[in-house]
């Protein structure tokens, strides 16, 4: 993604209450932080990322606010100057916290910036002696962006110096998100949107799943970027199919891991044409070629297959990064490497009207004698035919390298017509909010349930070809062919916040509940055609076994030769039946 930022670019801003802003950066605009004031967008654009910016006092006629770069040694005085006390300790009683250039300074009369701290803890509010009025009166003045405001509250406390070392320094946290007029600039990228709606939106659009169970999904998935190996050959190179319920966020992760989720540097950051696009499609328009000349080009390697339920599918969070499905931006990579298609496609296309009914087609003449407003709703519903029959068809004919879900959907309904259309060895990875459906879907793929399939098919399994027994769609005791999927298993992760002090290391009171989340993961494999045999080189242990009997004296003819024998013969045909088991359970 870019390094600086970008007109019109979706950027995350987090204020000193640690809460997160989400905007547009629009040029030419005013941006707004409540409280903390406004600024000019244009002070913020071709800026790096993860800078703190700090809102300046507002100049006489003027209306907002300027900016100023807080540099890093300002941001961390507090550090620097804890770890030169403990360095440099004054004398027992005492602990200096600051020096030349500290953010907030607490000075004797002899000029020393020192804390006192021993053991009792004041928080009492009544030790605060400026009133309400005043804090108000500080606060509309607004001058040194808020640290004058803290300096005198800290000043006015009566109790200040009994508080020990990390009283203080929590009441000079609390004083600090709540006054300091600053922010710091963060990119929109997939784990800060995962943040963002976890904590300041509604979690359960996205399934409650976080970070690391987005990295499992990837992973297990094995999502990455791959190209064709022969781009004359007819083979393809990574293709991806997705059933997405979470408002485009699973979709957003599996794209940025294929390097096609933000757009290049030279694109377009606007989510509408340009100017010169507009001009493109009007010369389209007018001319009176044929509407296949102007198809928009879909990547046929390096893409995500969409499966949804309505007309449209669910990508509000994708806006996030520059994409719309209505309007989208041709230079975005998304526009050709995501197709979408719904369910109805997929398992009976020709009750979709817009792949069955192919648009009325012209001649060029009758193109030429049109309006210009005619002539390019027909050309926009040629493409939008074209595109819609190129996913189709791709769709249908499989060979998908994984699949990808997270939705309410039961996950048997889905593989039931998902499964056929993966390529052997594609690896298949579910996320579920709760543990249920998955632990259901996976007895559906154990080993006992294959054994039984196996030894007892059911009525008409056999008489299909091996085509048609991919595409069975179960029966009441076997949901699923149980063949087709191996390595099926359920796992979860989470991580969790630790507070690390001294004598008070735990994990996180605060830390949000919610669900756990869990992740299903198997193999998609090709059954075997016919009886598969598999015979090894038995004559070293027949020479070994024939050694062993020659062995044995003639004078030996009791019991124990005989004995001998046969544990040699019983050794040999339990070697071969186990060997026979091995090659069976290959075979399945």
């Amino acid at each position: 993604m870019h390094s600086l930022v970008q007109p019109n670019e979706w950027v995350v801003l987090r204020l000193p209450s640690d809460t997160l802003k989400v905007l547009q950066i629009v040029p030419n605009t005013i941006v707004s932080l409540g409280k903390y004031g406004t600024f000019s967008s244009n002070l913020v654009l071709e800026r790096p990322y993860n800078l703190t910016y700090e809102l300046l006092d507002r100049e006489a006629g003027q209306k907002d606010s300027g900016l100023r770069i807080v540099p890093a040694s300002e941001l961390h005085a507090d550090t620097i100057a804890e770890e030169n006390a403990a360095a440099n300790p004054v004398n027992d009683d005492k602990v200096v916290i600051g020096g030349d250039g500290v953010e907030f300074e607490l000075v004797a009369e002899n000029g020393e910036v020192i804390m006192r701290s021993n053991r009792e803890t004041i928080d009492d509010s009544a030790r605060q002696t400026l009133t309400m009025e005043e804090i108000e009166t500080l606060k509309q003045e607004g001058t040194g962006a808020g640290k004058d405001l803290i300096a005198k509250l800290m000043l006015s406390h009566t109790a200040l110096d009994q508080k020990t070392t990390f009283s203080l320094a929590k009441y000079k946290l609390l004083k600090t998100k709540k006054y300091l007029r600053r922010f710091t600039i963060l990119p929109m990228d997939v784990p800060m949107m995962t943040h963002w709606m976890m904590e300041e939106k509604d979690a359960a659009k996205i399934f409650e799943m976080r970070d690391e169970m987005l990295a499992l999904v990837g992973c297990w998935a094995n999502v990455h970027y791959s190209v064709a190996p022969n781009p004359d050959a007819s083979e393809t190179g990574g293709r991806w199919l997705m059933v997405d319920e979470t408002g485009g966020l699973l979709v957003a992760a599996m794209a940025e891991r294929m390097g096609i989720l933000y757009p290049p540097q030279d694109a377009p950051k606007s989510l509408y044409p340009t100017e010169a696009q507009e001009k493109e499609e009007q010369a389209l328009q007018t001319s009176a070629h044929s509407p296949d000349e102007f198809r928009t080009s879909l990547a046929s390697s390096n893409t995500l297959t969409l499966l949804h339920n309505n007309a449209q599918p669910n990508l509000s969070l994708l806006k996030y990064f520059n994409f719309a499905v209505d309007t989208p931006n041709p230079t975005h990579p998304l526009t050709a490497h995501l197709h979408t298609l719904s369910w109805l496609q997929l398992i009976s296309p020709e009750l979709d009207t817009t792949y069955s009914t192919p648009p009325v087609s012209h001649t060029p003449e009758e193109l030429l004698a049109m309006k210009s407003g005619k002539r390019g709703t027909y050309y926009r519903k040629h493409r939008r035919w074209a595109r819609t029959k190129s996913i189709v068809d791709s769709t249908r004919n499989g060979s998908f390298s994984g699949l990808v879900v997270a939705s309410a959907m039961d996950p048997v309904s889905i593989l039931r017509h998902a499964i056929p259309l993966l390529a052997g060895g594609a690896p298949i990875s579910i996320y579920s909010p709760t543990i249920e459906p998955l632990t259901a879907l996976a007895d559906f793929y154990s080993t006992s349930r294959r054994t039984a399939f196996i030894q007892a098919p059911p009525a008409g399994f056999e008489e299909l070809s091996s085509g048609e027994k991919e595409q069975w769609q179960g029966d009441e005791d076997f949901p699923l062919n149980p063949t087709l999927v191996l390595g099926a298993s359920v796992q979860t992760s989470r991580v969790r916040n630790w507070q690390v002090l001294p004598g008070r290391t735990h994990p996180e009171m605060t830390g949000r509940g919610g669900a756990e989340g869990y992740l299903f993961t198997g193999i998609k494999v090709l059954p075997a055609e016919g009886k598969v045999e598999a015979r090894g080189k038995y004559r070293k242990k027949k020479a070994e076994n024939e050694d062993k009997t020659a062995t044995i004296k003639p004078e030996e003819n009791g019991a124990e030769p005989e004995a001998k024998k046969r544990r040699i013969e019983a050794d040999s045909a339990e070697t071969k039946a186990e060997r026979d088991i091995s090659m069976e359970d290959v075979s399945q």
